[in-house]
Order: structure tokens, then C-alpha cells, then sequence
């Protein structure tokens, strides 16, 4: 996940004063052309035993509230229930809250784990539903939102936004050579590239994004690649550096 400090400027000094003053701290992160907004909390866990409360796609101001709101609902005492719908967070729709899947904290919950100095602690997702009031994953839920709320419940053998079978260019070496995958591009058109290095023009191909990551887990690493960036490693398992394309 790109370091909050490029999304937002993170006061540190003033996230501790919060949690020393209200109980807890709200962190804020604006959309970009790719990535939806969202927004989390930092103390429930510390100060109420309770876990910590991340949502999404809304803006960072409405987000903010929100979380504002559940955080009331904890500091005076009472548990926020997964799986009960709740229709005091807006006025004419409801909301639900999830457990988030530990495996999807790392890629949200930057400045919480640099609080707690670990990962190991639990969080909920509050999920909102759609103007006509049906939640993502009900039937007729608005296309419109489908890719601005990722559920964390669920997920995370699959972490990119995108539909597994999507279209994404990779290489003959991949693909019949058993090849490792060292650099992936998002262009930025919202193409995915999957390269080994050492192929081609000749050598691509096009395949299912689910079969990527049914071959190579550790790809899901990448899946927040924004349009015009790439990331390179040495080996499966190694270290990922990212950098924006360059454009012609």
C-alpha cells in the first residue's frame, strides 16, 4: 500500500492528542483516480477493547463523521454488532458493520499498527448501501459503487478491485516456462502487465487476472498499484519498488 504520508500529510503529534483527548483518532485518506477514499480509526482497540472501525468510498468529511459517530457509540459503553443492520449513521439509509479478515490489515492500518507496533489487533468494516438502499452484496446493488467499497470480510485470496476474469497481458515465459512474475505495470489506461523481464513483443499474452494470482499469491502485494505506476522485485517474496511510469 502506498504510506499514507503520500496521500495525506500525517501529523503524528496530533494523532496521539486525539487519542489522549477523545478516546481515539480518525485517519483520513483521499480518493485517487484508482483507488477509492477511506478512512479508519486508531485507539478503540487501546482505550475500549473494542476494534478499530474502517469504511469507504464516501468523502473523507462524511467518512469522518461516521467513524465519529461509531466511535461515540463505543466510548458510551455499548458494542457495535456485526451483521446488525443500523439505520442511525444516515438519515434515509442503513449500514452494517463486518469483521475485517486479518490478512487485509496490513493493507489499510498503516498508522494503527505503527501505534499498537503490530498488525495483531482487530478491526470492523462499516458498509453503506446504495440509494436504494441495498448493500453490495445484495442482487441489485447499484454498479456504480461496486468498486468504491472492497469488502475486507472477504477477499483477501483476491485483492484487486478488478473482476478475476479480467483481461491482463503477461508472457509466454510465465505462462509455459514457469517464469517468475518481477515487474507489473498499471498503466494508465488501467491496463495490467505482468512481466518476467526477459520477454518479447512477440512473447505476450493475455490471460484471466485470477490465474496470476492462483500460480503466485504474493502478486496481491501490487494490487493497489495506482494508473501509472509500476513495481519491480528480484524474486517471488521480495521486496517490491515502486515508481511512477515514465510518459512520453
Amino acid at each position: 500500500m502506498k504510506s499514507e504520508n503520500e496521500h495525506n500529510c500525517i501529523d503524528v503529534n496530533k494523532l496521539y492528542a486525539d487519542i489522549e483527548k477523545f478516546g481515539w483518532a480518525v485517519m483520513l485518506l483521499e480518493a485517487t483516480d484508482y483507488l477509492p477514499s477511506f478512512a479508519y480509526t486508531v485507539g478503540l482497540w487501546k482505550n475500549y477493547h473494542h476494534p478499530e472501525i474502517i469504511s469507504f468510498g464516501l468523502t473523507t468529511k462524511t467518512l469522518h463523521v461516521m467513524l465519529n459517530d461509531a466511535g461515540e457509540i463505543v466510548k458510551s459503553g455499548r458494542t457495535i454488532e456485526v451483521g446488525k443492520k443500523y439505520d442511525d449513521f444516515f438519515e434515509n439509509n442503513n449500514a452494517q458493520f463486518v469483521h475485517v479478515d486479518r490478512r487485509n490489515i496490513v493493507d489499510y492500518f498503516g498508522q494503527a499498527i505503527n501505534f499498537y507496533d503490530s498488525s495483531d489487533f482487530p478491526a470492523i468494516q462499516l458498509i453503506w448501501t446504495d440509494r436504494n438502499n441495498n448493500f453490495p452484496w445484495e442482487k441489485d446493488y447499484e454498479a456504480e459503487f461496486e468498486f468504491r467499497q472492497p469488502l475486507l470480510d472477504r477477499n483477501a485470496d483476491f485483492k484487486f478491485i478488478e473482476a478475476k476474469n479480467l483481461g491482463i497481458f503477461t508472457t509466454r515465459q510465465w505462462l509455459e516456462l514457469e517464469k517468475p512474475i518481477l515487474h507489473v505495470i498499471h498503466d494508465i489506461e488501467g491496463d495490467w502487465q505482468f512481466l518476467t523481464g526477459d520477454q518479447m513483443p512477440e512473447d505476450v499474452k493475455l490471460v484471466a487476472l485470477e490465474q496470476m494470482i492462483i500460480r503466485d499469491n504474493t502478486l496481491n502485494e501490487v494490487f493497489n498499484l495506482d494508473y501509472g505506476e509500476q513495481s519491480i522485485r528480484e524474486f517471488i517474496g521480495g521486496h517490491w519498488t515502486r515508481t511512477k511510469l515514465e510518459v512520453d
